[in-house]
């Protein structure tokens, strides 16, 4: 009984520490402008397109057609150091010109903890952003600014796609060299990359990606958007391993992000989820078992209405096993709002199973 409290108070410690880190992470987005109920033309094709091997002149034609709709962004936002001491910390990266009104779609990690946020446009133009909506989850974020007429991207059709197909960047790497095209091939369709305990499905190219690439365009071999670029491999001997958001899988979240400022549609477990191990951040002791934990319900949340606890360890979804928050997260994921899924918990050394009805995201 005594060690079961000891488990308790180790795993509270770690509710009070990610709660400290999640409060001094908000006021990075003071003064962000949400969207709302806003409808936005978007240019998009339909089935494959002819792809057939370029010539460096026919890539000229496309670097000349697409790189309008490629901007620069830069950023600026707090940051802490020690002993809460703030800093202004500097970023960039790219983003790609939706709407010829000023809708840009880039990546959620470009523009994240950002206060201020400076789009560059190949004119040579600069324009102060606001941010309509972002997602977390799919590294995606939609900004506006105050411009008429710019060149908007053609959507291409990303499920088409076939490995061996071109694949034209551009993108500004470095956060100082604007307008860079780089190309290459479609290496492989539905990779499975977790980034940051985030499981996402994702286009691989060996065109060359750099830091400040994120958030800029893949567009095919007619000029047209097939992806977001948002990762590339980067440990030491590795090269041509970029990835990309299928514009396919994008189109669908930027459109929400445009409507209601976040993703509506998601649904959600209501519980914040922490992997523990000996390696975390946090480890404590060895009598406390590895696995993923509930260290915090939403109040009235899914998790909550079901009976779930904090300490919690989860050991199975839908009959699935699981060990870490992200494959509890990519279990939720397959389902709909309204769907019952089957939870098995560890709780005071019992196995417990509950049945949650999953709500709206609120996030």
């Amino acid at each position: 009984m005594e060690q079961d409290m000891d488990k308790k108070k180790r795993i509270k410690r770690i509710i009070a520490v990610i709660a400290l880190v999640a409060a001094c992470g908000i006021s990075g987005f003071a003064g962000a402008k949400l969207g709302g109920g806003n409808s936005v033309t978007i240019n998009q094709v339909t089935g494959k397109a002819s792809n057939s091997i370029k010539s460096s002149s026919d890539y000229s034609d496309v670097a000349s057609k697409c790189g309008p709709s490629v901007v620069e962004i830069s950023t600026e936002g707090v940051s802490y150091g020690s002993n809460l001491q703030q800093y202004v910390e500097e970023g960039a990266g790219s983003g790609v010109i939706i709407s010829s009104d000023g809708y840009i779609v880039t990546n959620y990690h470009v523009i994240e903890n950002a206060s201020n946020i400076t789009v560059k446009t190949t004119d040579g133009n600069s324009y102060d952003a606001t941010i309509v909506g972002t997602d977390s989850d799919t590294d995606l974020a939609v900004l506006k600014i105050d411009a008429d007429n710019l060149t908007a991207a053609t959507l291409g059709d990303s499920d088409s796609l076939e490995v061996g197909d071109d694949a034209i960047a551009i993108g500004n790497p470095l956060g100082m060299l604007g307008g860079t095209v780089t190309t290459g091939i479609i290496s492989a369709l539905n990779r499975e990359i977790t980034i940051d305990d985030t499981t996402m499905t994702l286009l691989q190219t060996d065109a060359a990606i750099n830091p400040g690439n994120s958030g800029g365009g893949l567009f095919d071999a007619d000029g047209n958007l097939i992806g977001i670029v948002n990762a590339k491999a980067s440990s030491s001997g590795i090269e041509g391993l970029g990835f990309a958001i299928p514009i396919n899988d994008a189109i669908a979240v930027v459109n929400e992000l445009i409507a209601n400022g976040k993703v509506t549609s998601r649904p959600s477990l209501g519980a914040t989820l922490y992997d523990y191990s000996q390696d975390s951040n946090y480890y404590y002791s060895d009598s406390t078992e590895s696995g993923v934990y509930i260290v915090q319900l939403t109040k009235g949340g899914a998790a909550a209405e079901a009976g779930l606890q904090e300490n919690d360890r989860i050991v199975s979804v839908d009959g699935e096993k699981v060990s870490s928050a992200s494959e509890v997260k990519s279990i939720i994921q397959k389902h709909e709002i309204g769907d019952k899924v089957k939870i098995v918990v560890e709780r005071d050394g019992e196995k417990i199973t509950k049945t949650v009805t999953l709500q709206q995201s609120t996030e």
